[in-house]
């Protein structure tokens, strides 16, 4: 049973094993694994170091519960809405979006000529999957751009929802831009999306996990997530939801683990034609991931704990004075401004124009406070493993730079 917890989250620095002295503000670029993802890595470590025992369903088994939890945590932890069925395992946001693209011929409706809609400086695994089959089939890639002036975020929706029309085939936003942190409105988005019949497909890497997320409202059609990042979990290894319009589409590889009846190791050699359930065919091959799944696992079941909501609100209390400091100092963040505004666990700081992002960047490293420099911004996103210290250890370094 879930339990729902509306308190304020208090820092949890002493679940991490960061060092003293380090200031790390860059989850978007890598999460560190918390202490319980750690232990859990070195136990199934050492468990591989004998295989004595092993069953036919312990190929299965950590997967499934690994889907239980992702599918709860992107239904906002709403018991008896998720369909863990709807979930697949995959290496990569390429991998995952390689499966819509490869499906995208089979989509009711499609024709020559429409139009597939991007965003403007999106992450390229969103924008090289569409290259291949936009050719093949004739359409064409229409990207939103973003507007010069501030605030960038209602016009920029409005931008997108116009660029939503009965020739538009697919459209790929996610829930927060990867460098700016400006957020979409999902459920807004969605709407027209399906009012046009057209595809909604989300990148969900920089948000899910830190953001609060109701499927059952924005209702994608393809939902794709790695998980080193805001799911906290290890490297080459995400999740993906996929919806009703590709339960009998095309998997990008043939797993025998996708069959029905796989776990029954006797009778492999019986070929079976049909495909588990709904997602279970873009599982990755060996998608049991002895070491990694359980690491995932512990770190998906501490989210849920955590609760995506109490994370934006601590990172909200933990910056609202840093950004009031850097902005007298002549950087311009995105306002505050609900579904259209920016989040508060990754937010793009502009800085002044006669400052170079990679320099501060790198003073700041040596000064050991970890951003990201991305274009003309410092992404700065915090977790719940950061104090006041850490801000405090920024907003120092920048004093001095900008």
């Amino acid at each position: 049973m879930l339990t729902t917890v509306d308190h304020q989250l208090t820092a949890q620095k002493d679940l991490f094993s960061l060092p003293e002295g380090i200031h790390y503000l860059n989850c978007a670029t890598r999460a560190p694994f918390s202490r319980a993802v750690e232990q859990v890595g070195h136990e199934t470590l050492s468990r591989q170091a004998n295989p004595f025992g092993l069953r036919p369903d312990d190929f299965f088994s950590d997967a499934v519960r690994v889907r239980v939890l992702f599918s709860l945590l992107i239904n906002n932890q709403h018991e008896g809405t998720p369909d863990p069925d709807r979930i697949a395992v995959v290496p990569s946001v390429s991998y995952g979006m390689a499966v819509v693209a490869r499906n995208l011929s089979r989509k009711p409706g499609i024709r020559s000529g429409q139009r597939i809609v991007l965003i403007d400086d999106e992450f390229p695994s969103d924008v090289y999957a569409w290259n291949r089959v936009s050719n093949e089939l004739n359409l064409t890639v229409m990207t939103v751009g973003m507007p010069d002036e501030f605030p960038k975020g209602p016009t920029w929706n409005e931008r997108i929802l116009d660029a939503i029309t009965p020739e538009t085939a697919v459209v790929v936003v996610p829930p927060v831009h990867w460098m700016y942190g400006i957020r979409f409105d999902l459920e807004a988005i969605g709407q027209r999306a399906r009012e046009v019949g057209a595809w909604l497909v989300i990148d969900g890497t920089q948000a899910i996990g830190a953001l609060p997320f109701d499927l059952m409202k924005v209702q994608p059609d393809a939902l794709i997530c790695a998980g080193y990042k805001w799911l906290m979990g290890p490297y080459s290894l995400g999740l993906a939801y996929y919806g009703p319009a590709f339960d009998d589409g095309v998997p990008l590889e043939e797993s025998w683990m996708n069959r029905l009846d796989s776990n029954q190791f006797h009778r492999l050699m019986d070929y079976q034609p049909e495909y588990r359930s709904k997602a279970y065919r873009y599982n990755v091959g060996e998608h049991t991931h002895f070491l990694q799944m359980p690491m995932l696992e512990a770190s998906l079941t501490q989210l849920i704990n955590w609760q995506p909501a109490r994370i934006q609100a601590y990172a909200q209390t933990l910056m609202a004075d840093a950004w009031s400091t850097l902005e007298r100092l002549g950087c311009q963040i995105e306002p505050e401004n609900g579904n259209v505004g920016r989040c508060h666990h990754l937010v793009g700081l502009w800085l002044p124009s006669h400052a170079d992002p990679m320099t501060i960047q790198q003073t700041l490293q040596n000064r050991n406070v970890s951003v990201s420099a991305r274009a003309r911004v410092l992404r700065i996103s915090p977790h719940l493993y950061n104090t006041p210290d850490d801000v405090d250890a920024l907003v120092s370094a920048l004093t001095g730079m900008v």
